[in-house]
Parts: structure tokens; sequence; C-alpha cells
């Protein structure tokens, strides 16, 4: 009895993901709860690391531009380098924590992004699900995809960068702010790579047609450039291609799989190409009426009295 009560005091799922509004941000502050926990246990994890974790971000910027020589031997002879310095009593203990930060972002993104899906799933179809339920398997690799090609670039764009310095001067590049470097590129390229993926659940939902996305290409690849020079932290022109031109290419791979999908939906639909405000093609020329001479005419129910099979007492039924 106990159990039967405590089920009919669960409110029902709605089986097409409808709730009310307060249901929703309850939802929403539980996946986030959740998403934030997982980043939490993460980072401190990466607190008993954060040395080695320091180092493989460093070791690429070092063997770009680190001084070969020693600092002030290299600024003499005219060698373009930077050395990475630590400034101030408290600077360590702010660096571990950018540190494991950064690691617990990247790290658990596939719990983040799991629970990103769960909280969107609800307002597909049931039979666009199983498209979404793939978004978790291809959002983390993408992501990853992302903060690797920022981690790949930084050497590339650092050296570029101190090319600039005059000759005899050398460089001194605080560590806490390569960290802030390091920490905004990993995230803008992980979540920059995430847009084709955004577009394609969009275009699952039936909110977005492949053809109004390939429309919008002029506009999205101006928009991408521009995003790309304004959310690149070091500001030069190679960063700020590498990171557009995958996200442009990712974008023009979306657009192919909306306009695959249109097709595929309209062939399981005949009515799916129309527009909510497009006229039905009804025939407006009326149909002939046969002869009323072929047509036999309808019996009156007085006519027939109460000696039909089916009366009784001059009524239709027994009533």
């Amino acid at each position: 009895m106990l159990k039967s009560a405590r089920n009919q005091g669960k409110r029902e799922r709605d089986p097409e993901g409808r709730m009310p509004l307060a249901d929703h941000l309850r939802e929403l502050r539980n996946r986030l709860m959740k998403s934030v926990l997982a980043i939490l246990v993460v980072t401190i994890v990466a607190m008993v690391y954060y040395k080695q974790i320091a180092d493989f971000l460093m070791d690429p910027v070092r063997d770009s531009v680190g001084c070969t020589k020693g600092f002030g031997e290299a600024a003499k002879e005219g060698e373009t380098c930077a050395e990475i310095t630590i400034n101030g009593l408290i600077a360590p203990f702010t660096i571990m924590l950018k540190v494991a930060l950064t690691a617990g972002v990247v790290v658990a993104s596939p719990i983040w992004l799991y629970q990103l899906w769960g909280f969107l799933a609800p307002g597909l179809h049931k039979h666009e699900k199983k498209y979404a339920r793939s978004f978790v398997g291809v959002g983390v690799p993408l992501f990853l995809a992302g903060a690797c090609l920022a981690y790949v670039v930084l050497p590339t764009a650092a050296k570029t960068l101190l090319d600039f310095s005059p000759e005899g001067t050398g460089n001194l590049i605080p560590l806490d702010d390569f960290l802030d470097i390091v920490t905004r590129l990993v995230i803008v390229f992980g979540l920059a790579f995430e847009l084709p993926l955004l577009l394609v659940l969009l275009n699952l939902g039936g909110i977005l047609s492949g053809k109004r996305l390939l429309g919008w290409w002029r506009g999205m690849v101006l928009g991408i450039t521009i995003f790309a020079a304004v959310a690149t932290p070091t500001g030069d022109p190679l960063t700020m291609c590498a990171l557009a031109a995958p996200i442009v290419l990712l974008y023009f791979g979306a657009v192919a799989i909306s306009l695959f999908n249109d097709r595929r939906r309209r062939r399981a639909s005949p009515y799916a190409g129309l527009d909510d405000d497009e006229a039905s093609t009804l025939d407006d020329v009326p149909e002939p009426v046969a002869s009323t001479d072929s047509v036999p005419a309808p019996r009156s129910v007085s006519d027939d009295g109460a000696g039909g099979p089916n009366r009784m007492n001059g009524y239709d039924d027994a009533t």
C-alpha cells in the first residue's frame, strides 16, 4: 500500500517532454549541479598533479620561444626568446587553481555535455531522440579536437608574436598570464567546435532547415571570422585563421547533414516540405451529382407505420 501511495504521489512524466516552467527550472538546476560537481571532483584531483599538468602546457612554448643560452646572453646577442616567470607570493597558489580548473573543464566534458543533451533532448520527438543520443558521442571528440588544436597552435602563435620584439630585448612571460591565454584558447576552441553540432541538433528538432542554413553561409562565414578575431586572446592572424577555418568547414558539414536530413524527412512525410501558412491545393471544380431518377426515394417513417419488420409499436427500437 505504501508503494502504491508513493507511485500515486509521483507525477507521471509526459512522453513528449512537456512540463511546467518550474519543473524545467528544477531540472536545469539539478543538471547544472551535476556538471559543476563533476568539474569540481576532477579539479580536486588535478590539484595533486598540477605541476605535471603545468609542465605539459608549458613545454611546447618553451621549446618554441625558450632561450637556448642564458637570458641575459641571449638578449645581448639579439636572440628573440622568452622566459616564463612567476611574480608574487600568492601567484603559485593562483596558478595551481587555474591549471586544475582548466583540466577539470576539459576532462569532465563528457559529463557536462551529457547533462546538456539530457536537458535539450525532451524537446525532440521520440523518433528524433535516437539521433540526438549521438550528441555526446560527437560532442566530446569535437570539444577535445578544439582543445588539442589550441594546444598545437599556441607555440607557433607565441613565436610569431615574439618576432615583433626589437633586437637586443628580452621577453618575460608571467606564468599566470600565460595560463590565462591557454585557458581561454582551450575553452574558446573547444566550444567553437560545438557550433556545427548545435546546428544539426536544431535541424533535428525542426527549428532550422538545411536550406535556410545554406542561405546564411555568407553571414555565417563573416560572423565566424569576426568571432575568431575577438575570441582569440593573442589577436594574431595565425591563431584567428586556425580557429576560423575549421569552424567554417564544420559549418558546411553541418549544412550537408541538415540537407540530407530534410530530404529524408520529406520522403517520410509528403507534408513536411509545406510551410505553415501555405494554402492547400484544393480542387474547386464541383463534381456532378447523380440523377434523381436512378436513386430510390427515401422511406418516410410515417409511411411504414408499425408494419415494418424492425419496428415495435411504431418505433425504431424497443424504447
